[in-house]
Protein backbone atom coordinates (compact mmCIF):
# COMPACT_ATOMS: atom_id res chain seq x y z
CA UNK A 1 0.00 0.00 0.00
CA UNK A 2 1.14 3.04 -1.61
CA UNK A 3 0.19 6.13 1.06
CA UNK A 4 -0.34 9.46 -0.21
CA UNK A 5 0.89 12.59 1.50
CA UNK A 6 -1.39 15.71 0.72
CA UNK A 7 -1.49 19.30 2.77
CA UNK A 8 -3.87 22.05 2.63
CA UNK A 9 -4.51 25.90 3.76
CA UNK A 10 -6.49 26.71 6.94
CA UNK A 11 -7.68 30.45 6.99
CA UNK A 12 -8.71 32.46 9.80
CA UNK A 13 -8.20 36.16 11.72
CA UNK A 14 -4.77 34.44 12.93
CA UNK A 15 -3.48 34.14 9.52
CA UNK A 16 -2.70 30.92 7.11
CA UNK A 17 -1.44 27.63 8.36
CA UNK A 18 -0.60 24.58 6.05
CA UNK A 19 -2.41 21.38 7.59
CA UNK A 20 -0.86 17.89 6.67
CA UNK A 21 -2.53 14.37 5.78
CA UNK A 22 -1.66 11.05 4.53
CA UNK A 23 -4.06 9.04 2.97
CA UNK A 24 -3.77 5.36 3.05
CA UNK A 25 -6.08 2.69 1.36
CA UNK A 26 -8.09 2.58 -1.63
CA UNK A 27 -11.67 2.06 -0.31
CA UNK A 28 -14.05 4.46 -0.59
CA UNK A 29 -15.14 7.86 1.65
CA UNK A 30 -17.98 5.55 2.69
CA UNK A 31 -15.16 3.44 5.05
CA UNK A 32 -12.57 6.13 6.11
CA UNK A 33 -10.90 6.40 9.26
CA UNK A 34 -9.12 9.28 10.54
CA UNK A 35 -6.07 8.35 13.33
CA UNK A 36 -5.39 11.50 15.19
CA UNK A 37 -2.64 11.69 17.39
CA UNK A 38 -1.24 12.69 20.99
CA UNK A 39 -0.18 15.70 22.62
CA UNK A 40 3.31 15.62 21.34
CA UNK A 41 3.14 13.55 18.22
CA UNK A 42 2.33 12.72 14.88
CA UNK A 43 0.32 11.16 12.43
CA UNK A 44 3.15 8.51 11.82
CA UNK A 45 2.95 6.87 15.15
CA UNK A 46 -0.20 5.03 12.82
CA UNK A 47 2.40 3.79 10.03
CA UNK A 48 1.88 -0.19 11.07
CA UNK A 49 -2.28 0.01 11.93
CA UNK A 50 -3.01 2.57 9.16
CA UNK A 51 -0.64 0.03 6.72
CA UNK A 52 -2.76 -3.14 7.94
CA UNK A 53 -6.14 -1.62 7.84
CA UNK A 54 -5.93 -0.09 4.41
CA UNK A 55 -7.10 -3.05 2.94
CA UNK A 56 -10.40 -2.61 4.37
CA UNK A 57 -10.19 0.77 4.98
CA UNK A 58 -9.31 4.28 3.59
CA UNK A 59 -7.45 5.34 6.86
CA UNK A 60 -6.30 8.93 7.19
CA UNK A 61 -3.33 10.05 9.55
CA UNK A 62 -3.33 13.45 10.48
CA UNK A 63 -0.63 16.16 11.75
CA UNK A 64 -2.47 18.68 14.38
CA UNK A 65 -0.90 21.68 13.81
CA UNK A 66 2.38 22.45 15.15
CA UNK A 67 3.59 19.24 14.49
CA UNK A 68 4.79 16.93 11.69
CA UNK A 69 4.83 18.27 8.59
CA UNK A 70 1.63 20.42 9.35
CA UNK A 71 2.35 24.48 10.00
CA UNK A 72 3.31 25.75 13.32
CA UNK A 73 0.74 28.31 14.43
CA UNK A 74 1.32 32.72 14.18
CA UNK A 75 -0.65 33.17 17.38
CA UNK A 76 0.56 30.61 19.77
CA UNK A 77 -1.71 30.82 21.88
CA UNK A 78 -4.16 29.29 19.76
CA UNK A 79 -2.95 26.10 20.51
CA UNK A 80 -5.66 24.18 21.88
CA UNK A 81 -8.93 21.89 21.63
CA UNK A 82 -11.40 24.73 20.20
CA UNK A 83 -8.79 25.07 17.24
CA UNK A 84 -7.96 21.63 16.36
CA UNK A 85 -11.94 21.11 16.44
CA UNK A 86 -12.09 24.13 13.49
CA UNK A 87 -8.92 22.51 11.80
CA UNK A 88 -10.06 19.06 11.83
CA UNK A 89 -13.69 20.27 10.63
CA UNK A 90 -11.94 22.07 7.75
CA UNK A 91 -10.18 18.64 6.88
CA UNK A 92 -13.37 16.63 7.10
CA UNK A 93 -14.69 19.21 4.46
CA UNK A 94 -11.54 19.29 1.95
CA UNK A 95 -11.39 15.57 1.72
CA UNK A 96 -15.64 15.38 1.36
CA UNK A 97 -16.06 13.51 3.91
CA UNK A 98 -19.63 13.36 6.25
CA UNK A 99 -19.04 10.70 8.37
CA UNK A 100 -15.54 8.83 9.71
CA UNK A 101 -14.48 6.43 12.21
CA UNK A 102 -12.23 7.57 14.87
CA UNK A 103 -9.22 6.44 16.15
CA UNK A 104 -7.48 9.17 18.75
CA UNK A 105 -4.96 8.53 21.24
CA UNK A 106 -4.68 10.88 24.15
CA UNK A 107 -5.22 14.60 23.08
CA UNK A 108 -6.55 13.16 19.66
CA UNK A 109 -9.14 11.21 21.25
CA UNK A 110 -10.24 13.94 22.96
CA UNK A 111 -11.03 15.99 20.13
CA UNK A 112 -12.96 12.82 19.20
CA UNK A 113 -14.55 13.41 22.10
CA UNK A 114 -15.25 16.85 21.49
CA UNK A 115 -16.52 15.77 17.81
CA UNK A 116 -18.66 12.57 19.05
CA UNK A 117 -20.56 14.59 21.76
CA UNK A 118 -22.24 17.15 18.80
CA UNK A 119 -26.18 16.79 17.77
CA UNK A 120 -24.99 15.73 14.18
CA UNK A 121 -21.70 14.16 14.53
CA UNK A 122 -19.38 13.16 11.71
CA UNK A 123 -18.52 10.34 13.66
CA UNK A 124 -19.81 6.42 13.04
CA UNK A 125 -17.63 5.22 15.79
CA UNK A 126 -14.81 6.23 18.37
CA UNK A 127 -11.84 4.05 19.56
CA UNK A 128 -10.14 6.48 22.26
CA UNK A 129 -6.32 5.36 23.10
CA UNK A 130 -5.71 5.58 26.62
CA UNK A 131 -7.84 8.98 27.51
CA UNK A 132 -11.66 9.73 29.05
CA UNK A 133 -13.72 12.38 30.29
CA UNK A 134 -11.40 12.52 33.59
CA UNK A 135 -8.31 13.24 33.53
CA UNK A 136 -6.15 13.65 37.40
CA UNK A 137 -3.89 16.73 37.94
CA UNK A 138 -0.91 14.39 38.87
CA UNK A 139 -0.68 13.36 35.07
CA UNK A 140 -1.02 16.49 33.64
CA UNK A 141 1.61 17.25 35.80
CA UNK A 142 4.02 14.66 34.22
CA UNK A 143 3.11 15.41 30.69
CA UNK A 144 3.86 19.23 31.43
CA UNK A 145 7.07 18.14 32.90
CA UNK A 146 8.51 17.38 29.30
CA UNK A 147 6.31 18.96 27.13
CA UNK A 148 7.55 21.96 25.29
CA UNK A 149 11.04 20.93 25.57
CA UNK A 150 13.29 22.13 23.27
CA UNK A 151 16.54 19.40 22.90
CA UNK A 152 19.10 19.25 20.40
CA UNK A 153 20.33 15.53 19.54
CA UNK A 154 24.07 15.33 17.67
CA UNK A 155 23.10 12.15 16.46
CA UNK A 156 19.54 9.76 16.21
CA UNK A 157 20.99 7.68 18.58
CA UNK A 158 20.62 10.72 21.07
CA UNK A 159 17.77 11.42 20.08
CA UNK A 160 16.30 7.94 20.03
CA UNK A 161 17.36 7.78 23.88
CA UNK A 162 16.10 10.42 25.11
CA UNK A 163 12.41 9.01 23.21
CA UNK A 164 13.14 6.04 24.79
CA UNK A 165 13.03 7.53 28.50
CA UNK A 166 9.53 9.91 28.22
CA UNK A 167 7.81 7.56 26.34
CA UNK A 168 9.04 4.01 27.53
CA UNK A 169 5.28 3.29 28.78
CA UNK A 170 4.21 3.26 25.09
CA UNK A 171 5.18 -0.30 24.98
CA UNK A 172 6.82 0.06 21.66
CA UNK A 173 7.18 -3.72 20.92
CA UNK A 174 10.50 -3.69 19.55
CA UNK A 175 13.51 -1.68 18.13
CA UNK A 176 12.48 -0.94 14.72
CA UNK A 177 9.25 0.63 16.40
CA UNK A 178 11.92 3.10 17.99
CA UNK A 179 13.80 3.66 14.88
CA UNK A 180 10.66 4.46 13.35
CA UNK A 181 9.04 6.88 16.17
CA UNK A 182 12.85 8.25 16.19
CA UNK A 183 13.20 9.25 12.67
CA UNK A 184 9.24 10.40 12.80
CA UNK A 185 9.74 12.78 15.81
CA UNK A 186 12.97 14.92 14.90
CA UNK A 187 13.84 17.17 12.44
CA UNK A 188 17.22 17.94 11.11
CA UNK A 189 18.37 21.44 11.66
CA UNK A 190 20.78 23.76 9.73
CA UNK A 191 23.45 22.72 11.86
CA UNK A 192 23.39 19.39 11.63
CA UNK A 193 21.79 18.53 14.95
CA UNK A 194 18.59 16.93 15.58
CA UNK A 195 15.04 19.08 17.51
CA UNK A 196 11.93 17.58 17.82
CA UNK A 197 9.67 17.89 15.05
CA UNK A 198 7.21 19.88 16.68
CA UNK A 199 6.50 23.64 17.71
CA UNK A 200 7.34 23.95 21.72
CA UNK A 201 5.02 26.18 21.80
CA UNK A 202 2.54 23.68 22.20
CA UNK A 203 3.80 23.25 25.88
CA UNK A 204 2.67 26.62 26.74
CA UNK A 205 -0.80 25.85 28.14
CA UNK A 206 0.63 23.46 30.30
CA UNK A 207 2.65 26.39 31.97
CA UNK A 208 -0.75 27.13 34.04
CA UNK A 209 -1.71 25.76 37.38
CA UNK A 210 -3.02 21.72 37.01
CA UNK A 211 -6.45 21.28 37.40
CA UNK A 212 -8.12 17.82 36.82
CA UNK A 213 -10.17 17.74 33.60
CA UNK A 214 -13.94 16.37 34.11
CA UNK A 215 -15.98 15.88 30.97
CA UNK A 216 -18.41 13.45 31.71
CA UNK A 217 -20.77 15.53 30.73
CA UNK A 218 -19.48 16.06 27.58
CA UNK A 219 -19.62 12.04 27.47
CA UNK A 220 -22.97 11.62 28.36
CA UNK A 221 -23.64 13.10 25.01
CA UNK A 222 -22.11 10.75 23.50
CA UNK A 223 -24.02 7.77 21.50
CA UNK A 224 -22.08 6.28 18.81
CA UNK A 225 -20.58 3.06 19.31
CA UNK A 226 -17.44 3.52 21.32
CA UNK A 227 -13.99 1.30 22.20
CA UNK A 228 -11.95 2.50 24.82
CA UNK A 229 -7.84 0.98 24.98
CA UNK A 230 -6.08 1.15 28.16
CA UNK A 231 -2.64 0.79 29.10
CA UNK A 232 -2.31 -1.35 32.45
CA UNK A 233 0.10 0.87 33.94
CA UNK A 234 -1.20 4.26 32.77
CA UNK A 235 -1.64 7.50 35.36
CA UNK A 236 -3.74 9.43 32.30
CA UNK A 237 -6.74 7.03 32.12
CA UNK A 238 -7.30 5.30 35.50
CA UNK A 239 -8.58 1.62 35.65
CA UNK A 240 -12.29 3.69 38.03
CA UNK A 241 -12.56 5.63 35.26
CA UNK A 242 -12.48 3.24 32.24
CA UNK A 243 -14.67 1.04 34.07
CA UNK A 244 -17.42 3.72 34.66
CA UNK A 245 -16.69 4.88 30.75
CA UNK A 246 -18.42 1.30 30.03
CA UNK A 247 -21.42 2.15 32.18
CA UNK A 248 -22.57 5.50 31.54
CA UNK A 249 -22.54 7.61 27.95
CA UNK A 250 -22.28 5.31 25.19
CA UNK A 251 -21.14 2.47 27.35
CA UNK A 252 -18.27 1.71 26.19
CA UNK A 253 -16.28 -1.61 25.13
CA UNK A 254 -12.97 -1.62 27.13
CA UNK A 255 -9.96 -3.32 26.69
CA UNK A 256 -7.00 -3.15 28.35
CA UNK A 257 -3.16 -3.93 27.71
CA UNK A 258 -0.63 -5.17 29.62
CA UNK A 259 3.13 -4.17 29.94
CA UNK A 260 2.28 -0.29 29.01
CA UNK A 261 0.72 2.81 30.33
CA UNK A 262 0.06 5.79 28.92
CA UNK A 263 -0.45 5.45 25.48
CA UNK A 264 -0.66 2.12 24.25
CA UNK A 265 1.91 2.27 20.61
CA UNK A 266 -0.63 0.35 18.55
CA UNK A 267 2.51 -1.47 16.96
CA UNK A 268 2.38 -4.38 18.11
CA UNK A 269 -0.03 -7.81 16.12
CA UNK A 270 -2.09 -8.08 18.77
CA UNK A 271 -3.31 -4.22 19.51
CA UNK A 272 -3.78 -3.84 15.86
CA UNK A 273 -5.76 -7.05 15.56
CA UNK A 274 -8.06 -5.41 18.51
CA UNK A 275 -8.67 -2.04 16.53
CA UNK A 276 -9.05 -3.44 13.25
CA UNK A 277 -10.94 -6.37 13.89
CA UNK A 278 -13.88 -4.56 16.26
CA UNK A 279 -14.02 -1.68 13.35
CA UNK A 280 -14.26 -4.40 10.68
CA UNK A 281 -17.20 -5.97 12.91
CA UNK A 282 -19.69 -2.95 11.82
CA UNK A 283 -19.20 -3.68 8.30
CA UNK A 284 -21.44 -6.53 6.25
CA UNK A 285 -18.89 -8.16 4.21
CA UNK A 286 -20.25 -9.84 0.73
CA UNK A 287 -20.09 -13.28 2.59
CA UNK A 288 -22.62 -12.11 4.74
CA UNK A 289 -20.59 -11.84 8.27
CA UNK A 290 -20.10 -9.03 10.67
CA UNK A 291 -22.41 -6.87 12.41
CA UNK A 292 -24.96 -4.03 10.78
CA UNK A 293 -23.71 -0.78 10.88
CA UNK A 294 -24.30 1.19 14.33
CA UNK A 295 -23.40 -1.86 16.21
Amino acid sequence: MRPNPGSFPYTDHNGTVWLAFIDFGTRSRERAVMCVHGLTRNGRDFDRLATAMAKDFRVIEVDIAGRGRSGWLADKGAYGLETYLKHMDALLDYRGLEQVDWIGTSMGGLIGMMLAAREESPIRRLVLNDVGPFIPKAALARIGSFVGADPRFATLLEASEYLQKIHADFGVPDEAGWSELTLHSTTRQEDGTYALHYDPAIGDAFKEPYEDVDLWELWDRIECPTLVLRGANSDLLTRETAKEMTRRGPLAELIEFEGCGHAPALMSEDQIAVVHDWLKSFYVEEDGEGREDGG
